[in-house]
């Protein structure tokens, strides 16, 4: 596919199948499912459904941040809760990362997800424009680093 770009940064976790952590296409980052698992030592966090939703929300926030955008161009989450019972406490954490511009969101209660996890997400970012890291007058030829 044209335009396809594999994302990838080390300060999030590793995947651990045959996908990619995140893909970029039209201007558009494309997350993997992500599971609570610690960035720093690949280990998979057993905790409370906040802490394990806490852990999930922080790599979606590393991937979305090494691309260049921030939480609030996150334009789709779809979550994925172990128990829909767990929603109220899930929705506190969740709330605290998208209080501003809160992105559209899908959840629903999954009949048993990967390592027996609380929760997973996966999310669509829009990326922001990137400008131009040197300009100079249209048609002119003169080096960048010329001084004249």
């Amino acid at each position: 596919m044209a335009g396809k770009k594999v994302f990838f940064t080390q300060r999030a976790p590793e995947p651990k199948g045959p996908y990619s952590q995140a893909v970029i296409h039209d201007g558009l980052l494309y997350i993997s499912g992500q599971v609570p698992v610690d960035p720093a030592t690949g280990e998979l966090i057993r905790g409370t459904i906040e802490e394990e939703t806490e852990a999930v929300l922080n790599n979606i926030k590393i991937i979305t941040e090494e691309a260049g955008a921030d939480m609030d161009c996150v334009l789709k989450v779809t979550c994925y809760l172990a128990d829909i019972h767990d929603f109220p406490r899930f929705n506190v954490v969740y709330e605290k990362y998208f209080a501003q511009y809160p992105p559209a969101r899908t959840t629903s209660q999954a009949g048993k997800l990967p390592l027996d996890v609380q929760v997973e997400m996966d999310a669509i970012v829009a990326l922001p424009a990137r400008r131009p890291r040197f300009s100079r007058p249209q048609g002119s030829r003169r080096p960048l680093n010329d001084k004249k």
